[in-house]
């Protein structure tokens, strides 16, 4: 379970406090439910991904994790751009404790991401694409309880796309996904319930199908 209560987040400027990007929002995520966040761009669903799985902070409010949370597939930061590929995935599996299999994690990662030889050269020389197909083997190289994705299945070829589905599917029977996407299609493929930010607050439905109507109705107005 994932408790928002009262979140708010908004970003200082060179002019001081920009405006609330979310302001109040409070809705809890049961578990073995798959939750798709949607809304136009700038509304901020990105933020809320990026706060629920704990790599930005609200200036108010809080998120209490009763579960393993993954940090954002598709989320750029978190990797060091000075060291390799490799050595951050290293880095990443000390941090959870797989010293002993290793070896394993990283032919994992390595075999997803399937960057070739950039897996031993500096992040920083990365595309933006190369470095969310390594977010996306790191995080699916470790058990979680809640995977987060934030635009996975529309980075890269179509190969690596199905490879994103696939890899969402085989993770129904263990785990659950809060997914952000532009793609009605995938949101309808992979979630059963959703959440609409509009001007900052969020708007919860049970059935997916009756927040992506909401959406356009919001759109059309």
């Amino acid at each position: 379970m994932i408790i928002v209560e009262n979140v708010h987040k908004r970003y200082q400027t060179d002019h001081g406090p920009g405006k609330w990007v979310l302001q109040g929002i409070s809705f809890t995520i049961p578990p073995k439910l798959n939750l798709g966040i949607i809304g136009a761009n700038g509304a901020g669903k990105s933020t809320l991904l990026s706060i629920i799985g704990g790599v930005d902070q609200p200036n108010r409010g809080y998120v209490e994790r009763r579960c393993r949370v993954s940090w954002p597939m598709g989320f750029g930061g978190g990797l060091q751009g000075s060291l390799t590929g490799r050595q951050n995935a290293k880095f990443v599996c000390r941090i959870h404790g797989y010293e002993d299999n290793m070896a394993d994690r990283l032919a994992y990662i390595q075999d997803f991401a399937k960057i070739g030889e950039a897996f031993d050269q500096p992040v920083k020389t990365y595309s933006s694409g190369m470095k969310s197909r390594l977010q996306f083997g790191l995080s699916l190289a470790f058990d979680f309880d809640v995977y987060i994705s934030d635009e996975v299945t529309s980075t890269g070829d179509a190969a690596f796309r199905n490879k994103a589905a696939a890899a969402f599917k085989s993770l129904a029977d263990h785990a659950s996904l809060i997914m952000v996407s532009h793609s009605e299609s995938t949101l309808k493929q992979f979630c059963t319930a959703g959440v609409l930010i509009h001007a900052g607050k969020a708007h919860w439905f049970d059935q997916i199908d009756d927040a992506l109507q909401a959406y356009k109705e919001q759109q059309n107005t």
